[in-house]
This record gives C-alpha cells, sequence and structure tokens, in this order.
C-alpha cells in the first residue's frame, strides 16, 4: 500500500510501506507482546526521478502487535521484581499509529547486541587501560626530565652558587676570560644540545638536521660579516671544539707528520698549540709530537718580536705553515713583514688571533685578513661568545703574485683549503659539532657586528692603558713598556716575587689573573711575570677609573705578597700557610668584594 500520495508538492519523494508474506505468530508468552515476523513490513523512501538501473533499497522494521488486555493482565500477577523488570523493558518500547492501527516499534538494547557491545565495552577498558599508560609513561620521564637542576641535582647546584658568587664578588682580570650575555647561555643550555649532526650543512651523516642547517649556516654567515669578509673569497668552519681543535685542524689538513711549522715561543707570549718543547726537550703539545716546531722568540730587552731573528730563521727552517699571533703578546703584529717571510720561505700564513679577534673585528688592530691565508680564533675571549673555535680561510683564485708561491708545489691557481680544513674538522679529528655552542656563537656574532660592541672594544683599549698607567705611576715595570690591545705583563722582578706566589696572594683577595714566565734582562727564562686583561671587568661595566682603583687593589697585593714571603719563604707550602688566617689579606679582599659587587653581572638578574 501506498500511503504517500498528500496533495500539494512533496519534492518528489514518497514513503512506502510494503507488505510481505508473514509467518504464523508464535504462541504468547511472557514477552511485553507477540512479535510479528521481521520480514512482514519494511518500508521504502522512493524518487519520483528514479534510475531504474539502481532501484532504492527497502528497511525492514520490527512491528509488535497492538497492545490487548488480556495480554497485559498476566504481567500484573508478576512480583514485584519481575514488575522492575518490564518497567525497565517498556522504556525499550515506542508506540505510534499508522492507519489508526496501533503499533509498538522496539528500540535496540545494549543487551541484545551480543557480542558487538562487549566488544565495545572491551575497547572502551583498553582506551582507558591505555591512556592510564601512557599517563604513567609521561609521569616517569617528568621525574628526571623536567626537574630543575636545584632539584636534580643539589650538590651541583650548590657548586654552581658558590662560582656565580666567586665571579660576582671578585674581580677577572684574566686576559682570556669573559662574561657572556643571558642569550648566549640559554642557546648552550638549550635542546639544541639533543641533535648529532655530524658532517656539513646539507651533507649530514644523520636525518633531521635541516634547522640545525639553518642556525650554522646563519653562524658562519654572521662569522664573515662580522670581519667585513666576502664570502667569495673566504670561507668560515665554526665547529672546532677549541682554537687549539682548529689549529690542529689546519695543520692536520694541509701538513704530512713530520712536516714543520713555525710559531712564536711559548715564554716570549706564543700558545703551546704553535708546538712546545720543555727545556729538558719533552714535547708538550701535539703540533710538536706530530710535526716539527721550531720557535721564533722576542728580543729580550724590548719584549717585541725579533723580525730580522724571524726571518733569518724562517729562511732556514723553511716550515709549510708560518704562525702569527699568540697568547701573552701586548703589542701590535706586523702582518705584512710576515707575509714577506712566508712568501720567501714558500709557507702558508697562519694567525692565531685568539686574543685580539675582537679588537680586529672592531676595527682596533690591525687585521691580519690582508696579509694571511688562513685565521684561527677562539670564540670566548674578547668575542664574548661561546667556548669554542672557528677557522677562516682563503677560497678562490690565488693573487698572481702568490700562485706558485702558496700552492704548496700542486701549480694550482685557486685556494684548495676549504676541502681539506673541513675535512680535517670532520671525520678526521672531531665527532659531531656542538650545536648549542653554535648557536650561541651566532647570537655572539650578531652582536659583535653591532656599533655597542665596538664601543665595548674601544673601552676595552681605554682600560688597558688607564691601568698601564695606573701601574706605571706606582713604579711597576711591565714588559713592552705598555700595551696596544687589551692585555698586559707585569714583571715583578723588582718586588722579588714570582708570577705563581703573587697569583696565589690575589686568588685569595679574590683577584683572578695568571702567571707567566718572561725574559730577565740576560734574555734567561725567569716566572716573574702575570698577565692582566681588561674584556671581563669591562663587560661589567668598568670605566678608567675604576681600573685605577684594580691598580691599587694589585699593588697592594704584592706588598702583602712580599710581606709573607720574607716572613715565610718562597716554597709554596710554607708560603701558602703564611696567608693563611691572615689579616691584610681579609682586608684586601673585604674591600675588594664590596668594590666588585657595585657592578652587574652579565646574564643574571
Amino acid at each position: 500500500m501506498d500511503l504517500t500520495q498528500p496533495p500539494g508538492n512533496t519534492g518528489g519523494l514518497s514513503l512506502q510501506f510494503l507488505s510481505h508474506v508473514a509467518a504464523p505468530s508464535p504462541p504468547l508468552n511472557s514477552d511485553r507482546a507477540s512479535k510479528i515476523a521481521d520480514d512482514s513490513i519494511s518500508f521504502q523512501i522512493e524518487s519520483r526521478v528514479r534510475d531504474p538501473m539502481n532501484p532504492l533499497p527497502s528497511i525492514p522494521l520490527q512491528l509488535m502487535d497492538q497492545q490487548t488486555e488480556s495480554q497485559i493482565r498476566p504481567a500484573e500477577k508478576k512480583s514485584s521484581e519481575n514488575k522492575d523488570r518490564e518497567e525497565d523493558e517498556e522504556k525499550d518500547f515506542e508506540e505510534f499509529r499508522i492507519l489508526g492501527h496501533s503499533m509498538t516499534l522496539k528500540r535496540k538494547r545494549e543487551s541484545d547486541s551480543g557480542s558487538s557491545t562487549s566488544t565495545s565495552s572491551s575497547s572502551s577498558k583498553g582506551l582507558w587501560a591505555y591512556s592510564n599508560e601512557m599517563e604513567s609513561r609521561r609521569s616517569a620521564v617528568r621525574a628526571w626530565g623536567n626537574q630543575s637542576l636545584q632539584n636534580a641535582d643539589p650538590d651541583i647546584f650548590k657548586i654552581m652558587e658558590k662560582e656565580k658568587q666567586r665571579q660576582f664578588k671578585g674581580i677577572e682580570l684574566i686576559a682570556s676570560e669573559n662574561f657572556v650575555c643571558r642569550a648566549v647561555m640559554e642557546a648552550l643550555g638549550s635542546h639544541l644540545t639533543n641533535k648529532y649532526s655530524e658532517g656539513m650543512p646539507g651533507a649530514r651523516y644523520y636525518g633531521g638536521n635541516q634547522y640545525i642547517d639553518e642556525i650554522e649556516t646563519l653562524c658562519c654567515e654572521r662569522a664573515l660579516a662580522a670581519f667585513g669578509l666576502d664570502p667569495e673569497s673566504w670561507g668560515v668552519n665554526v665547529q672546532p671544539y677549541s682554537c687549539t681543535s682548529a689549529n690542529f685542524a689546519v695543520y692536520t689538513g694541509l701538513l704530512l707528520p713530520g712536516d714543520r711549522i713555525m710559531g712564536l715561543d711559548t715564554p716570549s707570549g706564543g700558545n703551546t698549540s704553535h708546538g712546545c718543547y720543555l727545556p729538558n726537550g719533552r714535547k708538550v703539545s701535539g703540533a710538536s709530537i706530530f710535526f716539527e716546531s721550531l720557535p721564533y722568540k722576542v728580543n729580550p730587552q724590548t719584549g717585541y718580536v725579533d723580525y730580522d731573528k724571524l726571518e733569518e730563521r724562517a729562511l732556514d727552517f723553511r716550515p709549510k705553515i708560518l704562525i702569527c699571533g699568540g697568547s701573552s703578546y701586548p703589542r701590535e703584529w706586523d702582518y705584512a713583514k710576515f707575509r714577506l717571510i712566508a712568501d720567501k720561505c714558500g709557507a702558508v700564513l697562519l694567525c692565531d688571533m685568539a686574543q685580539t679577534s675582537g679588537l680586529i673585528a672592531a676595527k682596533e688592530c690591525a687585521s691580519p685578513f690582508e696579509y694571511c691565508d688562513i685565521i684561527t680564533s677562539t670564540t670566548h675571549k674578547s668575542l664574548r661568545g661561546p667556548r669554542g673555535g672557528i677557522i677562516f680561510y682563503r677560497k678562490g683564485p690565488k693573487p698572481k703574485k702568490r700562485g706558485m708561491l702558496l700552492s704548496q708545489g700542486d701549480g694550482s691557481d685557486r685556494y684548495d683549503f676549504e676541502e681539506k680544513i673541513n675535512f680535517a674538522v670532520f671525520p678526521a679529528l672531531q665527532g659531531g659539532p656542538h650545536n648549542n655552542h653554535i648557536a650561541a656563537l651566532a647570537i655572539a656574532l650578531k652582536q659583535v657586528a653591532t656599533p655597542e660592541y665596538k664601543t665595548y672594544m674601544q673601552q676595552v683599549k681605554k682600560n688597558a692603558k688607564a691601568l698601564a698607567s695606573a701601574l706605571l705611576r706606582r713604579n711597576c715595570r711591565l714588559v713592552t713598556g705598555g700595551t696596544d690591545n687589551h692585555l698586559l705583563l707585569w714583571d715583578l722582578r723588582n718586588f722579588g716575587l714570582t708570577g705563581k706566589n703573587f697569583e696565589k696572594v690575589c686568588e685569595f683577595c679574590h683577584i683572578t689573573l695568571n702567571k707567566v714566565t718572561i725574559f730577565d734582562d740576560n734574555g734567561n727564562i725567569t716566572p716573574g711575570g702575570v698577565r692582566i686583561g681588561t674584556p671581563a671587568m669591562t663587560s661589567r661595566g668598568c670605566l678608567e677609573a675604576d681600573f685605577e682603583m684594580m691598580a691599587e687593589f694589585l699593588l697592594r697585593a704584592a706588598q702583602i705578597a712580599s710581606s709573607v714571603q720574607r716572613e715565610h719563604g718562597k716554597l709554596p707550602k710554607s708560603f701558602l700557610k703564611g696567608l693563611e688566617n691572615n689579616k691584610e689579606i681579609v682586608d684586601l679582599r673585604t674591600r675588594v668584594e664590596s668594590f666588585a659587587s657595585q657592578f652587574a653581572m652579565p646574564g643574571f638578574d
């Protein structure tokens, strides 16, 4: 029968109930009502515009007979428990009428769903258990992974806090040290330390380095920009762990074992990574172990590099690499003279600018980039960056006048340093780069290119000159008589002191500097000097007048050291005993701490 021909527009749809041959009804029982066969009636939604090839399916209905009084009475005799069950069952039925006939539609109960309901319940329970398990795992990770340093390791935290107070309350005069900004510290302590990135940008041995590549590439771009270098003529590697590593990478890339290098003598202010032997002939550094090194020296009377003797020795020794730059040289380097000497002996000219790189970037001292082939540096001294190294190298065509001299016999007219140096850094000498350090270096190099940094380096030089003048006015002796850069060498021989004993007294008074060897008037090496630098305290905001006060502290420390030495002798054990509970030291330390605590500490509130 068709019940769907109402007057008016129906939108082309009709609803049909289709009658089928019904099976005999089952006898009455305790059910709510007897059921009609499942296939007796179905309904169908019909479109007037229909596709005969794809007829719409009919949907069977499960209908109940009209309830009668006789069918209901037996239920009234049931126990109260059965009545409760019936009331629950009644909720499963819905009564409606068709053509005046009362019919009942039964909803699907959860109990009728059988295994599907059980499966759904099990799935829900499983999901709940999985969720609890994941939360348990997350909690376990948080327990060790999200603790603060203070909670995770109170012992290390307490020691670090003591070191922070030492830095804040003390006067830092070590020329190789500085204070970094908060941004650099944040990068160093960041998630970048989690990533392994062996190789170079775009050519890594591990996946997932797309952002690490961006960081290292940006760092290299900033390094070249900081020193005003043309990317077409200069390349840079920012992966070395230190300047010593950078220097050794240059040797490894360009030399064979046993090849010759020449650098400034360590007692003259050179660095051990340029080659170093003890007086007994023992080889101190890898540069001397794997390569043959011969040093040049300063004039013992003037303290300046003796360029005439340097040239003479270089032409005799014929080094493959000639090194300029040092750790304790307070004067300018004559890079033009080094270039001439290197050309004469056929050497590659390497500059280690670790001490002066900040001044060079700020154009506050002579630049080696015009004359040298390769330049190395630390990144944590006057550059105020993280602890690490960096290598700059020439690339592209060689100047015609140097073409054959710098080719090391290969006749090439182009520099070939890039591939050799990069391969030496990795895989020859190092593993994966420290990505947190490279990001921190990029931050520092961005600052180096600013006018504020130039002003800072200008103040570093002013402070060094002010300190030198203040010491000279107090009848102190300085090697070379002064300074052209950020450091000065104090000759303590007129106080009868060694650098080691004076360094120890200063340390007791919360002043840090470092001992150095110097030449006496007869050209003999003596441990009677200390090196003093101004970058760190300049970073804390100190000006010329403040370094005048520091000179007063240093002179007082020298007087205390002389007094203790006269009373207890020079031997370390007895000398240290004289420093314990020394009232003069306590008084000076109090003055030093009161003075230093006035100045801000970069990176800390």
